[in-house]
């Protein structure tokens, strides 16, 4: 049982665990003599943290077994990030540690794109590839560790390896970008939008559905513009279009999540999908700031005051709306007038769930080469200033839930209480609720009602119902 700090890094996906209930964790348990393991370290968003069970599920289904630890892996993959120079070090870091404990190391993710960073700081890495280039990945590991599969006993169809909890999992719908954020080098890692067919986004959510998922993530760069590169083709009777997709996810019976929503017109067509229960209530959108000059300097939408009158308009269809979203602070050239005007519009729109970075130049990003950068001491102290005021909203909006009868569904259960999350909750980014009185029958996945007696600055607790 843990409360959620206030700091959490919006650009990372919950840790990486293996399933000890899952299948292929109980035969890799029991890995036979000469069956050759890998080990995974995956870091950064949720996209690539799909990306690592993707070469997971592939590898399984040659024959490899998987190993949770250095010891018993004969290789080790390093998914890396390269969002932020921080997350950049970090990732460095990382495959520092691998090389250190297991000694074979092949590196892929965002940072891959730029081997010659990677090489430069650690020559003996095996290979380098870039985000979601999945065959070289397995060439790499065929040539580091070649494949010895047991026809009888290794090589199951490829039902796929969870990196999540079971009860929950990551659908991604497409890759890239085709927004030319000025601080943000991600279309140049992972490429113009390409999304997924809608049939075979659908034929994935059946089968997590089908093997007890209780609740799908939706992830894109862009989950808005989902299906434009492809002219929103339908087949197999579904079409590629959010809020088609949405609409089709929403039957299966599962929770359904939105994430990285950009608010465009069409974004309130999901809203009425939303209060009839098709879709969690729930709408992740990337702000980043709110003076029009800021948000211009970003090359991004400058249009604060009507995103104001369209959240209105989505709380009066859907008054149990949750709005999750992100901001920079201390962006190049940001003055204390636009910076005060930032925190006079989280005054108005009054968002459930905030996360905030402070700017950072990243190799690459043309925000780099703006003048009048942001002295670190004033970045830190803005930072302060909006999370102590997106805290406080967030207090009271919480405060305002007691009393409520409430669904959640159960992540995590020990001998303190079970932890859990309403639909207005994403797994790790969000807040709880603890359930610490009678909950010793509920196991991870179960969803049941709750009456909210308790209130903090991030999380809740209540009673079963």
């Amino acid at each position: 049982m843990s409360t959620n700090p206030p700091d959490l890094r919006p650009d990372l996906a919950p840790k990486a665990r293996f399933d000890e209930t899952a299948p292929s964790a109980k035969i890799d348990a029991k890995r036979r003599p000469g069956q050759p393991s890998i080990g995974m370290v995956s870091l950064g968003c949720p996209k690539a943290l799909v990306d690592s069970e993707r070469i997971l599920t592939r590898l399984r289904a040659e024959g490899y077994g998987i190993s949770p630890d250095y010891s018993g892996a004969d290789a080790v993959i390093v998914n890396t990030c390269g969002f932020l120079d921080s997350a950049k070090a970090e990732s460095l870091e990382a495959i520092g540690e691998a090389l250190s404990e297991n000694g074979k190391v092949i590196v892929t993710g965002c940072l891959g794109a730029e081997p010659d960073y990677i090489t430069g700081a650690h020559p003996k890495v095996l290979a380098v590839t870039g985000p979601h280039q999945y065959e070289q990945v397995l060439d790499a590991v065929h040539s580091a560790v070649p494949p010895d599969p047991d026809p009888f006993i290794d090589l199951l169809p490829a039902s796929g390896v969870s990196l999540t909890p079971r009860h929950f999992s990551y659908l991604k719908i497409s890759e890239g970008c085709n927004h030319k954020c000025k601080f943000c080098i991600i279309p140049d890692m992972r490429g113009r939008l390409a999304s997924r067919p809608a049939h075979a986004v659908m034929r994935e959510a059946e089968k997590l559905v089908d093997a007890g998922v209780r609740e799908l993530l939706v992830i894109s760069q862009d989950t808005s513009a989902y299906g434009v590169d492809i002219k929103h083709a339908e087949a197999n009777g579904h079409r590629a279009h959010i809020t088609d997709l949405a609409r089709d996810l929403g039957s299966l019976g599962a929770w359904v999540r939105l994430h990285y929503v950009y608010p465009y017109p069409h974004v309130r067509k999901l809203i009425p999908l939303m209060a009839d229960g098709l879709v969690l209530p729930y709408l992740d959108i990337p702000f980043q700031h709110a003076h029009p000059d800021v948000l211009k300097r970003m090359a991004r939408p400058a249009a604060a005051a009507k995103t104001l009158d369209e959240i209105a308009a989505w709380r009066d269809l859907c008054p149990d709306l949750t709005l999750r979203s992100t901001f920079i602070v201390g962006y190049p050239g940001e003055t204390e007038a636009e910076f005060q005007t930032l925190l006079d519009w989280m005054d108005e729109a009054q968002l459930d769930r905030v996360g905030c970075f402070q700017y950072e130049n990243v190799e690459g990003a043309r925000s780099n080469a703006l003048p009048d950068h942001v002295p670190a001491e004033v970045k830190q102290d803005r930072w302060d200033r909006f999370m102590a005021k997106a805290q406080a909203i967030s207090e009271a909006k919480l405060e305002a839930k007691v009393g409520q009868t409430l669904q959640v569904i159960v992540d995590e259960v020990d001998d303190e209480a079970a932890t859990c999350r309403t639909k207005a909750d994403a797994p790790e980014i969000d807040g709880n609720l603890f359930i610490d009185e009678g909950f010793e029958h509920l196991t991870p996945g179960d969803i049941v009602t709750v009456k909210v007696d308790e209130a903090g600055e991030y999380d809740l607790w209540g009673q079963l119902v």
